[in-house]
């Protein structure tokens, strides 16, 4: 069996030639051997796509990167908020309180700007000593 059949005919005519001489067309599946110009075609097409894909690879790290940046601040929120909502409260920074010292029952209590009671805790020896103000004192609320 020969290799290769109609090589002396012109390459435009040697298909109609394989045709005449053939006992029957059919269609099949088979792996093509590239030719070395074949071969640096395809090499050539490879780098052009890859460079196109590093080009389009960048630009997609570029837009993702700007997405996380715009993200950021609104996963920090979310955070924040899922915390206070599984709380059931939050804590506030630096804020001024009065502070109160109630001597009768040794201890101190601190309340916010809406007279809501924020903290407490045990009196301390420092601030057992009643001053002319906590003698004299009285809420309104004593008849």
């Amino acid at each position: 069996m020969d290799k290769f059949l109609g090589q002396e005919v012109q390459e435009k005519d040697r298909w109609q030639f394989l045709q005449d001489n053939a006992d029957a067309i059919e269609e099949i599946g088979y792996t093509h051997r590239f030719t070395p110009d074949e071969l640096a075609q395809k090499k050539e097409s490879l780098a052009e796509t890859s460079i196109s894909i590093n080009d389009i690879e960048i630009e997609k790290k570029e837009v993702i990167d700007e997405y996380k940046e715009q993200l950021k601040p609104l996963n920090v929120t979310k955070q924040t908020l899922l915390e206070n909502i599984k709380k059931g409260s939050e804590y506030v920074e630096n804020q001024e309180c009065a502070k109160i010292l109630y001597h009768e029952e040794k201890m101190v209590g601190y309340y916010n700007k809406l007279g809501e009671l924020v903290y407490s805790r045990p009196i301390m020896p420092q601030e057992m000593q009643k001053t002319i103000f906590n003698i004299n004192h009285k809420t309104g609320t004593e008849s």
